[in-house]
């Protein structure tokens, strides 16, 4: 089905609002993966006519993507990346992770944004950034949409090249599914067990008996069901 392309409408909100200058658009993938960091991308994009074809990441195809990003990446004023690893999930929880890793993507800026577009419902970022948040940012608003496409290649390509140069790893098929759910990956857990970028405080060790014994626990147990099970407002 087509899909409405993204605007500059939320941006100019915020300028004439605020009082904001400068605006970044900021999206995040792999929340919701068994393996590897998050990773958040804010992008600053002025208010100039974006490349054809721009929307939220997951409804472009891998190759379009790919042929995309490095267009992006070009075309926009600034952008900069932040992870969290694995262990830094582990201990801190999804909501604090990712906050991490977008103050690490947002302080790599050459500029310090007037204000922020974050994609979804729930501000994972707070004080002192001024956050407007936007359900669905990814296919509304431009600033947003590009930041979805760069992060979710760099990441992709991250996990691709942690498969390919590590044959250990080759039956977890991480260039396929990038560390996400799949049958082929649960059952390389099944047999192999997690490795050291499997995220340990998931609930995907639960229905695998041989392996309980690895799970972490850094937060509260009820805090952890209601991140594994996307309670938080966040969509997996």
């Amino acid at each position: 089905m087509p899909y409405e392309p993204p605007t500059h409408t939320v941006e100019r909100s915020l300028r004439a609002t605020t009082g904001a200058k400068t605006v970044a658009g900021v999206d995040e993938v792999g929340r919701g993966a068994w393996a590897g960091p998050v990773t958040v991308c804010a992008a600053i994009t002025g208010l100039r006519r974006p490349p054809a074809g721009l929307t939220d990441s997951k409804l472009i195809s891998p190759k379009r993507r790919a042929e995309l990003a490095p267009v992006l990446e070009s075309w926009v004023t600034a952008y900069a990346l932040g992870d969290a690893s694995p262990q830094e999930i582990d201990e801190l929880g999804m909501t604090a992770a990712l906050r991490l890793a977008a103050v690490r993507a947002l302080e790599a800026l050459p500029v310090r944004p007037d204000a922020v577009i974050l994609d979804g419902k729930h501000d994972y970022l707070g004080s002192p950034w001024q956050v407007r948040t936007v359900i669905k940012g990814d296919q509304s608003c431009i600033a947003v949409a590009a930041a979805s496409v760069i992060a979710k290649v760099r990441r992709d390509a991250v996990m691709a090249e942690l498969g390919a140069r590590n044959g250990e790893y080759a039956d977890f098929a991480f260039d396929a599914n990038a560390g996400y759910p799949s049958p082929v990956h649960r059952a390389a857990l099944e047999e192999r067990g997690p490795t050291a970028h499997h995220r340990l405080s998931w609930s995907y060790l639960d229905a695998l008996p041989r392996w309980q014994h690895l799970k972490k626990v850094r937060f509260s147990a009820e805090a952890a069901a209601l991140e594994s099970g996307g309670q938080l407002g966040f969509d997996f």
